[in-house]
């Protein structure tokens, strides 16, 4: 079986069929920059680009980089356009769309789905975490393989910043941070997560999760487990495309 899904980053959004039997994307992913600034309107232009790509016309799942209620409802924007907030995504994609079947969840949720059930989380029980490094830090928070959606933790105060602003992969482009600088702030904020939340688990995705091996040997005296994402920077497109499939089943 495949689905469209489509993955909203602050930098790109990035798309492609995905084979829900496999966990894996059916074909190379498209992607397109993220237009700045990042209204609704181009957000949803670049959207229409990815999809007729393809020449897709059936079910669109997609994520967001904020917190979405309701399977529609945008309540956060901190990485793309202030206008998003109290946006309706579904209605917005659907029209620019043609009327396609859509689908809107946070992204990292949709990474963390999709890590949970094809990669790295795979029957992990107790508390796990997925935390995505890009743009800002998404976090998505599992316990006994259940989802609590909309957590935003790249938000927690670190040191008195926020924390995604001191420890995200762009933060380390934007202040040219060596890795094992970089590490260092990575581990202060995971030791934070770990005194609130106590997991057995941290999953690091995002696009850096295809060079662990240059940070995470640097990150020291966390007690969780620490492993890079299986489905690396595809588990957001992956995961939405199963948030799609898992609509289309309930409606």
């Amino acid at each position: 079986m495949q689905i469209f899904g489509l993955d909203i980053g602050g930098s790109g959004i990035k798309g492609a069929p995905v084979d829900l039997d496999k966990g894996d994307l059916a074909q190379e992913r498209h992607k397109v920059l993220t237009p700045h600034p990042a209204t609704p309107d181009g957000v949803a232009d670049g959207v229409l680009q990815v999809v007729e790509h393809f020449g897709w016309t059936g079910p669109v799942g997609l994520t967001f980089p904020g917190v979405v209620t309701d399977g529609s409802t945008i309540r956060t924007a901190a990485n793309v356009d202030k206008s998003w907030i109290d946006t309706d995504a579904r209605a917005l994609f659907g029209e620019r769309l043609g009327g396609l079947p859509v689908t809107v969840v946070n992204d990292a949720d949709a990474a963390g789905v999709a890590e949970m059930h094809f990669g790295a989380g795979r029957g992990r029980k107790g508390t796990v975490f997925l935390l995505t490094f890009g743009t800002g830090i998404g976090s998505a928070l599992f316990y006994d393989g259940r989802l609590v959606p909309n957590t935003e933790l790249g938000h927690l105060e670190l040191n008195g910043h926020d924390a995604e602003k001191r420890a995200s992969s762009k933060a380390k482009e934007d202040e040219d941070l060596s890795w094992e600088h970089w590490a260092r702030r990575v581990q202060k904020y995971l030791a934070h997560v770990e005194m609130l939340f106590s997991p057995e688990l941290f999953i690091i995705g995002g696009g850096v999760s295809r060079k662990a091996h240059k940070f995470l040997p640097h990150i020291e005296g966390i007690r969780a487990e620490i492993v890079p994402a299986q489905l690396q920077n595809n588990a957001g497109i992956v995961g939405a495309a199963m948030h799609a499939a898992e609509s289309a089943v309930t409606d």
